[in-house]
């Protein structure tokens, strides 16, 4: 892993990296959603990368989220291929990065429920326990804990058992440091139903040691970010928070509805900064539109 810090000053984060891949006309369906481009089209998600660069991202979140062994396995690549495709996940951002010449890199890692791609990254309920979950996230931890990346960060995270399994393996890896960021069903609680205050409490330790630079919430509609970020921040926790957009995904129509105001969007984030949150970015249906925004609201003049 990366020396970089993360400190008091907010950090801005990217935006959606599929909503952008979809604004260059690219198919992301079939269970591997971006991931699949990581074989396909790998100067594209270069491209996604130094678009939000230039939009003042300190921070690109690698294109890991959807990428998992089994997933890329039962689309006929074999064990060594699929861990390579992980790998250079890391690889575009970081290449991507130095050619732009500043910024961080997170290995993205998404839940279980991502290499599922049935929406249950939403609701936890996946009929595994947490030592399931530490089992079947342990081989591409390791891959992207190894794979130079500043950060990691494990989002979208809708159970307990879960982030508990992650805090796990980030525990055993020498010299990681992450971010688990929940997706969340009101101001409240996580997906699964969880108070937000008795996960991060459960969380805790693992940022005391200095492990864990912060937790929070993304993939979650932005009305529900300053109670979840309070709730952090009341705790003692750094808070990181990249909402969607504000639209809202129907699944009868298979589209989205509502607006997003990119300038709304950033006095928004200026706010969820003023609770606490340090990391602070967008997820679902934001582009570089809105990180722009974000960076003038939190009165950021310049890269980091």
């Amino acid at each position: 892993m990366g020396g970089s810090s993360v400190d008091e000053r907010p950090l801005v984060l990217d935006g959606g990296l599929a909503t952008r891949l979809e604004a260059y006309g690219c198919d992301l369906g079939g269970g591997l959603w971006s991931a699949r481009l990581l074989a396909e089209a790998p100067e594209l998600i270069r491209r996604a990368h130094r678009d939000y660069f230039e939009a003042g991202a300190d921070v690109a979140i690698a294109a890991g989220y959807q990428a998992s062994v089994s997933a890329f396995i039962a689309r006929g690549r074999d064990r060594a291929e699929a861990l390579a495709l992980i790998a250079r996940s890391v690889e575009l951002a970081r290449a991507e990065r130095d050619a732009f010449g500043s910024g961080l890199v997170a290995a993205g890692i998404g839940p279980y429920g991502a290499a599922l791609a049935d929406g249950s990254e939403y609701t936890g309920d996946y009929g595994l326990d947490e030592e399931d979950l530490y089992s079947w996230h342990r081989e591409r931890w390791r891959v992207l804990a190894d794979s130079g990346a500043d950060l990691i960060a494990c989002e979208t995270i809708p159970s307990l058992p879960e982030a508990l399994a992650l805090a796990r393996l980030l525990e055993e890896t020498p010299g990681a440091r992450a971010w688990i960021s929940f997706s969340c069903r009101d101001g409240g609680r996580i997906s699964d139903g969880t108070p937000m205050r008795e996960a991060a409490r459960a969380l805790a330790p693992l940022h005391t040691a200095g492990r864990l630079v912060a937790v929070g919430v993304n993939c979650t509609a932005p009305r529900h970010v300053p109670a979840l970020v309070r709730s952090v921040a009341e705790v003692g926790l750094p808070t990181v928070a990249y909402p969607n957009s504000g639209e809202v995904w129907s699944p009868a129509r298979r589209s989205w509805t509502g607006t997003s105001d990119p300038e709304e969007f950033g006095r928004a984030a200026a706010g969820w900064h003023a609770a606490g949150a340090v990391l602070v970015g967008g997820c679902c249906r934001t582009g570089p539109e809105h990180i722009r925004a974000v960076r003038a609201h939190l009165g950021l003049s310049g890269p980091a």
